[in-house]
């Protein structure tokens, strides 16, 4: 399909009825490290593949999680200044939320917050953000998980993967019912399947970031602790060898 002049403005549609540069946002995600998140029975749980540039960056920075409020969190997949730009919009919507009805706003309401935000600019002449966000909420709603993708489109998952190894993510992610499984289970398969989807050959450089929210963190969102992460790290590199890449 040949894009012609359809895709200079994001006010306009192509005679498919595509919107090329909101199109054009969705595969700058998808260029990026793997994001996932799942929704365990205790909690939510959030992995991140960081691609690191060069030898000389300090591993610990530019990271791609994010506190939102005490109870919720995301990762950003895709454009990492556009999803910081995304994180703070959030965090102050849900701040004036807290602000005005003295309790913890709900995930569900967080994102519809953000996607209302985020599809503005595609309708308004703006660029669309060239990021997506993986939220994990739990408060009095439950363990919820969702994701604001760059159209403004807002889904709610049990379980999600974006960015350059999705394909193969998603279908690992699908063998598994994380409703019966307890967070600290499924951070080991969250790392072998980050560890099976990362292409050694294109990106050699990288570090997997974790956290989560969950009965055990007293609904807090936070970061894995490093011994934790480095547990479920090396127990998920050994399995995700025996996983076959397609």
């Amino acid at each position: 399909m040949s894009s012609g002049d359809h895709d200079m403005d994001a006010n306009v549609y192509s005679p498919d009825g595509m919107v090329f540069q909101v199109d054009y946002a969705i595969k700058a995600v998808d260029a990026e490290g793997t994001a996932l998140g799942v929704c365990c029975k205790d909690g939510v749980v959030l992995g991140v593949e960081k691609l690191i540039i060069s030898k000389m960056v300090d591993p610990k920075s530019n990271t791609r999680v994010y506190a939102i409020d005490r109870q919720a969190g995301c990762v950003i997949g895709g454009m990492l200044p556009d999803g910081r730009h995304l994180v703070s919009r959030l965090r102050d919507e849900v701040q004036n939320f807290r602000g005005l009805y003295g309790i913890p706003c709900p995930g569900e309401i967080a994102s519809k917050k953000l996607c209302k935000y985020t599809h503005f600019f595609t309708i308004s002449g703006y660029r669309p953000f060239g990021a997506a966000l993986i939220i994990a909420s739990y408060a009095d709603d439950g363990p919820q998980l969702y994701l604001a993708d760059p159209s403004g489109q807002r889904y709610s998952f049990h379980a999600v993967a974006i960015g350059k190894g999705k394909t193969l993510a998603k279908t690992e992610l699908e063998k598994i019912d994380f409703s019966k499984i307890s967070c600290r289970e499924a951070l080991d398969e969250i790392a072998k399947v980050l560890y099976a989807v990362h292409d050694d050959q294109k990106d050699k450089q990288f570090e997997l970031e974790f956290a989560w929210v969950t009965d055990d963190t007293e609904k807090c969102f936070t970061r894995v602790p490093d011994d934790i992460a480095e547990a479920a790290k090396t127990k998920g590199k050994q399995a995700a060898e025996g996983i076959e890449k397609n």
